[in-house]
């Protein structure tokens, strides 16, 4: 049975003003990194064996602070890279809302696609088959991964069995660890977006 601890990294530095997506240069806020800490602390009894994280400069920190609690190194994996948000980059979101486009994209998640950006099941299928690829390589251990709200989103309804149109009635805040376990009996969801206060 393998573990995965699925955790978002903690709080960035244009966080909820702009969709900063794959933008270089976003890094933790003074929060973020407090939330990390936090996050770090939850996991170190935890009997992790590995970290994985996205490129992104604030998964890799996030990583960075849990690795240097749990005495481990960290793993980047292209996989767990963040939604791809094409032309919508680095606009803030009341300008992508004003898109025309918007609409049918906050609706349809499973059928459309950002423009000259990327598909939630493209998405979906590289994190999933990242998770399989890391079960074979830790087939009795607990892995911490590490990535964006929207792509520990789309693993989360893949193994609850969930349309991707569904995806946004769970939540995934900042620094909130989702836990799953894969056996040979299948996927069991262990526990949703769950927190440690930060004042």
């Amino acid at each position: 049975m393998t573990v995965f601890h699925l955790l978002r990294h903690g709080e960035h530095n244009v966080q909820g003003r702009i969709c900063a997506g794959r933008m270089p240069g976003i890094v933790l806020s003074e929060r973020g990194r407090a939330e990390a800490e936090g996050a770090a602390a939850r996991l170190a009894h935890a009997g992790i064996a590995a970290i994985y994280a996205s490129p992104l400069e604030r998964t890799r920190e996030t990583a960075e602070i849990v690795g240097r609690r749990l005495a481990l190194p960290v793993n980047v994996l292209d996989d767990l890279n963040e939604l791809d948000f094409g032309e919508w980059t680095g606009k803030t979101f009341d300008e992508v809302r004003q898109d025309p486009r918007w609409p049918v994209w906050a609706a349809h998640r499973s059928l459309s696609c950002i423009p000259a950006g990327e598909t939630m099941r493209a998405v979906q299928r590289r994190v999933v088959e990242a998770l399989m690829e890391m079960r074979e390589q830790h087939p009795d251990e607990a892995v911490v991964v590490i990535s964006h709200g929207d792509v520990i989103r789309s693993a989360l309804v893949f193994a609850l069995g969930m349309p991707l149109d569904f995806y946004g009635r769970i939540e995934v805040a900042t620094a909130s660890l989702s836990t799953m376990r894969i056996d040979a009996t299948g996927i069991r969801v262990i526990a949703v977006n769950e927190r440690v206060t930060i004042a």
